[in-house]
């Protein structure tokens, strides 16, 4: 004969039953809940099936007009071969100068955009001491800046400055100010304090706390940030070209426009190479910097 379940014992399993059943239902809740939404969402944005489902097979031909047609055979021949990558790249060096162009607006305003953020970054650190409301104005003007496009600042820029990398190179700066001080700050507010608290109670400033415990616990994350904004700024300064704003973005407009299909796709992939690089680059300098730092 089974034995009676013991009294605690089946209260526990029976508010745990419960609890699972809360979590559940709560669960199918949300779910259904998020579902309405992305069903609200598609209405009213015109995101039908049917659309998405007839468009799908253009986007193949697309692709397959700006695919090159390269043949093996004649795949090493000079740039008056149809069908080899000369013939394809037969433009590289006037597109590797636009792309050289490009990184160095990328780059410039990466820095800039850098300083700035990290400069702001600080006040609007939470957890380094400063007035309450220091770090609200912090956070809502680096909040201004990235949530403008970069387009949009170029348009104004060029406006006030003229077609040119100027414009670019400062749309791209301000932007980057906004987006990087804010992952800066996030990363300054989790570092481990004690080295903070440290430094403060042997009579350190709050500069130099700043310098000598915040800067050396949130460097390799502040650098992977910044080279990931490096990689976020080619393709940015390859877009906003198309206002006129320089760089490889000039051009890729003007080969879109005039559907010259094998160029489009040998200048994406250029584009594409030089993020790899940017990319491979940065895991380099980051595992640099862990070593330096630990």
């Amino acid at each position: 004969m089974a034995r009676p379940a013991n009294g605690p014992v089946a209260r526990m399993e029976a508010a745990f039953c419960e609890l699972r059943r809360q979590r559940r239902n709560a669960t199918l809740l949300g779910g259904a809940i998020l579902l309405a939404c992305l069903l609200m969402a598609g209405w009213v944005s015109e995101f039908h099936p049917a659309t998405l489902w007839a468009g799908l097979p253009r986007i193949g031909e697309y692709f397959s007009r700006i695919a090159p047609s390269l043949e093996w055979g004649k795949l090493f021949a000079g740039t008056d071969t149809e069908g080899s990558l000369a013939f394809w790249m037969y433009r590289l060096d006037d597109w590797g100068l636009l792309l050289f162009e490009t990184a160095q607006m990328a780059a410039l305003a990466t820095l800039m955009g850098a300083a700035a953020g990290l400069l702001l970054a600080f006040p609007a650190a939470r957890n380094l001491g400063l007035p309450g409301w220091m770090s609200e104005v912090a956070r809502r003007l680096l909040e201004a800046t990235r949530t403008v496009p970069e387009i949009v600042f170029a348009l104004i820029f060029v406006w006030a400055f003229g077609v040119g990398a100027l414009a670019g190179i400062l749309a791209i700066a301000l932007h980057t100010a906004g987006a990087l001080g804010k992952l800066f700050a996030d990363a300054m507010e989790n570092i481990e304090m004690r080295p903070w608290e440290g430094v403060r109670a042997s009579g350190g400033s709050w500069f130099q706390a700043c310098r000598y415990a915040v800067l050396p616990a949130a460097a390799p994350d502040l650098l992977s940030y910044a080279m990931l904004r490096f990689e976020i700024n080619l393709r940015s300064a390859s877009v906003i070209g198309f206002v006129g704003a320089g760089g490889i973005g000039e051009e890729l407009y003007k080969v879109i426009s005039f559907n010259y299909y094998e160029e489009i796709s040998a200048i994406i992939l250029l584009v594409i190479l030089a993020v790899v690089c940017i990319d491979l680059a940065s895991d380099a300098l980051r595992r640099r910097v862990i070593e330096a730092v630990s």
